[in-house]
Parts: structure tokens; sequence; C-alpha cells
């Protein structure tokens, strides 16, 4: 009923990357036939058929990762727990596991993720648990995550750091709150309503003030941004829970 995948590959080195998806097959009794299927099948769709029959002690880690993950995929379990399983990976190799996620799930799979990238948590997770230093601080879709950072916010960065003051002021009578900087040299964020429109009459007040602008843009905010208004810091290894649910199931697994 449940499938693994650990933050380590749990493979035999010893084996080759068929005999390994053929002897778990064969631990799930599966059937001759039926493992040996799946296990040729699971080798082309994460790219290994090449080194299908080659002991797994020659494959990279670059290679061993995708066997262990195909390794979690064997018996097609209705639940399956990925720990980290992108770290590591190179980015075809990511996007090409972000694609089996979303096809697993899409087919019913409840499947619990562990993840430090946040954009992963953006994009593969129905329902998100933030976690920091072992405790869960907020939960939710990313949507709803990101919508307590405010909306929308214009994002313009000066040529003159001396004008800085002229701008705040400009974006601030525009916006939901005072413009503020993250940080960066001649970098001001905003918070808006009315998105385009609001950018645009932004855009036309500081043309008429004379204030020169290198780069501008309208943005929502990201899981970055809420990890680090939640925590004050940036997200850490290990510290990021992302729960992607199948088939509406509730955060806890509970059908």
């Amino acid at each position: 009923m449940i499938g693994l995948s650990g933050q380590n590959a749990a493979v035999d080195e010893h084996l080759s990357g068929f005999e390994n998806l053929d002897m778990i097959g064969r631990l799930y009794q599966l059937g001759r036939v039926t493992t040996r299927e799946r296990a040729r099948e699971l080798l082309e769709r994460f790219d290994l058929t090449d080194a299908a029959d080659r002991p797994v002690k020659t494959y990279s880690g670059g290679m061993r990762r995708p066997l262990d993950l195909a390794g979690a995929l064997v018996a097609e379990s209705p639940v399956l727990f990925l720990d980290e399983p992108t770290t590591g990976l190179d980015p075809k190799s990511r996007t090409d596991l972000w694609s089996v996620i979303k096809d697993l799930v899409s087919r019913g799979t409840t499947l619990l993720l562990t993840t430090q990238y946040l954009e992963e948590a953006d994009r593969l997770a129905d329902r998100i648990v933030v976690i920091d230093h072992g405790k869960s601080i907020a939960e939710g879709t990313a949507d709803e995550l990101k919508e307590t950072m405010g909306g929308e916010r214009i994002e313009v960065t000066l040529a003159n750091e001396g004008q800085l003051p002229e701008a705040a002021s400009i974006l601030s009578s525009l916006a939901l709150g005072e413009a503020h900087s993250d940080g960066r040299a001649r970098t001001l964020m905003v918070p808006i309503t009315g998105g385009a429109r609001t950018l645009t009459r932004a855009l036309r007040e500081l043309d008429q003030a004379g204030v020169e602008i290198q780069d501008v843009g309208l943005r929502r905010p990201t899981l970055d941004d809420v990890f680090l208004s939640l925590t004050g810091h940036v997200a850490e290894y290990e510290e990021v829970e992302a729960g992607l649910e199948g088939a509406g199931v509730a955060e806890g697994g509970e059908s």
C-alpha cells in the first residue's frame, strides 16, 4: 500500500539497475512477468535503459537517485512518501521527476513530499505545511500562503540611489502600504491593488518627476517571500515540508 524513497538512494551496488527493480517487485510479490515489465517500463521512464544491465556501483550519483525513485514506484502504491526526491538532480532530471509526480497524482496517488525547494512546493503541492525548526508554523494552498503577504507588489530598481526618497514617496501614495527596500541597493517594493493599471500610473508619475528607472516589475509574492516573512530567514536544509495530495486527501492522510 505504501511506497517510499528516502533522502539517500537505497540501492544494491552489486546488482544491475534492472536487478534492483526486479528484486523490489519480487519483494512486493508482483509476480515474475509483471515485475520485469514494470522494471523495464520504469528504467525507460527515468532514462536509465542504456545502463539497465550495468552494476549500480558504476552509476553516478545522478543516476542512483532516479533508480531509487523508480524503486518506490514499482508497486504503484496508492500512498507514496518522497523525502527530498530532487536533491542532487540536474535541472532536466528534476523537471522529468516533476512530470512523473504530477502524473501519479492525476491518477489518484496520495503523495507526501518533503522539499527544501520552495519553487517545487509551489508547482507541485495541493496543500503545503511550512516547518521551521521542527514546528508547523503555517499551512494552506500556495495561493493562501501568498495572500498573507498582501497580494501583488511593484518592484522598482532606480538608476540613481539619491532618488530613492522621492520614488518611495510617489509609490507609497499609490499603494496599500509604505514602500520599502528588501536590502538590495536602489530597489523599492510596495504592495498594491489594481495590478497593471496601478503599475502604469506609477510609471507615469515617476517619469513626470524625473525619476530614472533601471528595472521595474509587477509580481506576486513567492513562497520564499512567505517563508522569510514567517521565520525571518531563508529556507534551510530539512526545514520545509510540502504535502502533495491526490484525490482530495486531507492533510494527515485521511481520505
